[in-house]
């Protein structure tokens, strides 16, 4: 389902989501979801991929979309569990394990905070027809959390913890997420520090150095004021 108002387009895919859905994205698009998601984040990688143990589950249980984030979860009296906000992590972390990743969960989407390198992109996703989705800014944990309905398995709990477990969420309307990257490799992030590197020069043209200095900033000690 799209919307659009005056340079916004916005998107609600349903998972499991196929490389149609896909295509039909522009990097910068938002991005609402339903259906079943999945979280992993570098202890499930690991335990995975670098420890052999495979995925926990079948991927019709999982589902092809995986959130690198920590749920902020409680266990209630009957022994289910309820999550009432999740963090997304940074996700360049992980880009050494993709390959494996890809392979292995068949992920059309991950979704993260702060991107990857564009070359991540371009060489990792694209062959496996797969985008990047990430968060809108800090403190969104709360309103993400809005869309989860409920927990429809949690995996290796006992092993890696609240944290770090794999936890298969049942959402609606769950976001909003930007398109970081779409199928060609293109990156939201890359293009607009371009944009921004481009212009550094004439904004600081003409002005003096600056008067207070990190430490570090220079060799020389006597450069560095506080």
């Amino acid at each position: 389902m799209v919307s659009s108002r005056p340079g916004l387009k916005t998107v609600r895919l349903k998972t499991p989501v196929d490389v149609a859905d896909l295509k039909e994205l522009v990097i910068g698009n938002v991005v609402y979801l339903d259906g079943r998601i999945f979280t992993g984040r570098e202890g499930v990688l690991k335990r995975a991929v670098e420890q052999g143990h495979g995925l926990p589950a079948p991927i019709d249980e999982i589902g092809n979309v995986n959130f690198h984030c920590s749920p902020a979860a409680a266990v209630r009296e009957d022994g289910s569990y309820v999550i009432g906000a999740v963090t997304a992590t940074a996700s360049f972390r992980f880009a050494n394990w993709l390959d494996d990743w890809f392979a292995m969960s068949g992920c059309k989407i991950i979704i993260g905070k702060g991107g990857m390198a564009g070359d991540v992109y371009r060489q990792k996703f694209v062959p496996n027809n797969a985008i990047y989705l990430t968060t809108v800014g800090y403190g969104t944990g709360a309103l993400l959390g809005r869309g989860i309905k409920r927990v429809a398995a949690v995996h290796w709990i006992e092993e890696l913890g609240i944290a770090q477990a794999m936890w298969v969420l049942e959402v609606e309307n769950l976001g909003p997420f930007l398109v970081e990257s779409d199928l060609a490799g293109n990156s939201l992030f890359e293009r607009e520090n371009a944009r921004v590197a481009a212009g550094l020069d004439h904004v600081f043209y003409g002005l003096k150095p600056a008067i207070m200095r990190r430490y570090g900033e220079t060799d020389d000690r006597k450069e560095e004021l506080i």
